[in-house]
Parts: structure tokens; sequence; C-alpha cells
């Protein structure tokens, strides 16, 4: 298949990647050339601009930050784009930004999907992401086949804007979780407890969670290097927290979460995984 991929970051080089191992004829671009030009290696075709790697492309991936740059990609592509084809926004924005680009495609014979994606730069590269669909259930099986080179699992959850909300409800689960994973750290290491042999030990119970079992060893080693950077779960808790007061919904759990990421940014740990939320936890606790 003929395959445009805008976007080559942590999360984008990677799942293109797999595109372009699996035998599809992939275009790339990248606002930062390097990044794209690193995938040449790899048998992608280096695009001049977004509008050229979307002209002819039988679908076209979107992977890039923020809800402005997913609508600055559209904004650039739109003219290039011709009845038939299939454009799959894969970045975490707002469901409403994606109802309204829907909607613009609509009016130009594109389909449109909303399709989100959970696990990581590890999931990305190892093709075991969890992706979450919204849009046309015929544009979703259509693209189907694609997404089975990305990822274990792809749920189409409704109309357009439902694959983003179900990975903002993912991003609170996984927020929250990782909290608790680096206070039960803390507080074994607190009781004179091996931190190993806790986490191995609690990995095997209830309180199992990917976020404990990835997460944990990085959180005990002070390892911070970014899997999913700090500076991107606080984008998504602030798309979050505009939903919910959107909805009329306290929940203390996020309003917890925007604060310690927000002083782990504080401490200078943006560009860094997420997991040092632990050493946000350090400060507030007052133990190291």
């Amino acid at each position: 298949m003929e395959i445009a991929w805008i976007g080559t970051g942590i999360m984008g080089a990677p799942m293109a990647r797999r595109l372009l191992r699996a035998g599809h004829r992939v275009r790339v671009w990248n606002r930062s050339p390097e990044k794209a030009n690193a995938l040449a290696a790899d048998g992608a075709t280096i695009a001049a601009d977004a509008a050229a790697a979307a002209r002819g492309a039988q679908a076209i991936f979107i992977m890039v930050p923020d809800t402005p740059d997913v609508e600055a990609v559209v904004a650039q592509i739109e003219p290039a784009l011709a009845r038939g084809q299939t454009v799959i926004d894969m970045s975490t924005i707002a469901p409403a930004a994606e109802r309204a680009i829907a909607a613009r495609m609509a009016g130009h014979g594109v389909a449109y999907l909303d399709a989100p994606v959970s696990g990581g730069e590890s999931g990305a590269i190892e093709g075991t992401l969890t992706i979450m669909v919204g849009g046309d259930e015929t544009a979703f099986a259509f693209a189907r086949p694609l997404f089975e080179h990305l990822g274990k699992r792809a749920t189409w959850m409704g109309p357009s804007g439902a694959g983003q909300t179900t990975k903002l409800a993912n991003q609170i689960a996984v927020a929250v979780t990782l909290e608790a994973a680096a206070e039960a750290i803390k507080f074994a290491r607190a009781g004179g407890i091996d931190p190993a042999r806790a986490l191995e030990a609690l990995g095997g119970g209830a309180a199992a969670s990917w976020q404990l079992s990835n997460l944990g060893p990085k959180i005990i080693a002070r390892d911070y290097r970014p899997g999913f950077f700090v500076k991107l779960i606080r984008k998504d808790l602030r798309l979050v927290t505009e939903a919910a007061e959107h909805a009329g919904l306290k929940l203390p759990g996020l309003a917890l979460m925007v604060a310690m990421f927000e002083a782990a940014r504080t401490l200078g740990h943006d560009e860094d995984g997420t997991q040092a939320v632990a050493a946000a936890l350090d400060s507030v606790s007052g133990l190291k």
C-alpha cells in the first residue's frame, strides 16, 4: 500500500518503520528533517513537505504532539487530498478537534479516523500498542490490517472523537497507577525492604500493573530516560482536565496527578520519562 507518515518522533519513527518492514511503500515527513531522514535506511521515501507525502497515498498517518500540531498538518495536506483517501491521526489531542476535522474531511470525500495509542516507545518498537479508534466503521475495517502491524489490539470505539475520549480515560488510569507504583516502592524502601524484591512480590498479586512491572525497575534505578515524556503526559492530563470540566466532573485523582507532573516539570524533568514522577514524590515526601 502507498502510505504517508507525518511525524517521526519517539513514537512515530518506530511505527513507520514497522509498516516499512511489512512491505508497504512509505513516504515520511517531519518538521525536524533529521528525524525523518533516519528512516531512509529502512527504505522510506523522504517527502519535501507534508502535502508531498500525502499526495496519492491510500492511507495518511499523523503522529504529532498536540491539537494545534494536528490542525497545522491537516491544513498543509488538505489541498493535496483526493476523494477515497483515508487520514488516520494517531496523536493524542482534544476529541472536539477530531470531530471538527472529520467533518471537514468528509466534505472532501476523505475518511478520517482518530486512533491514539497506548504502550509507549517500547510498544511502538515491538508492535504491541493498544489502539483506540473513533470514526466511520468502514474506514476502521480498511485500516485494521495496518493497525495489526502496529499494535496487539485495535478497538473501534464509536464515532469521531471516541478514540480520543478513550485514550484520555486511559491516561487517567496510567497516571494514577504510576503514582501508586512510585509510592509503593518508596514505602517499601523506607521500611527497610529491598525494593526489587518488593516489586517481584507485588507484581505477582492484585497490585500487578504495566506501570509497576515496566516502570518500577526504572524508578528503583532512578533511570528517567524517556519512553514517554513528562511534557506529553502533562499535555494529555490538560486535555482530560478540559474535557472533565466541560462535562462537570470532579476527578480528585486527576487533580493530584496534574500537580505531581507539574512538580516534576518544576524539578527539570519535562524531557524525562513519566517515571520521573518518582522524583517529584521524593520532593513531596521529604525522603530520598
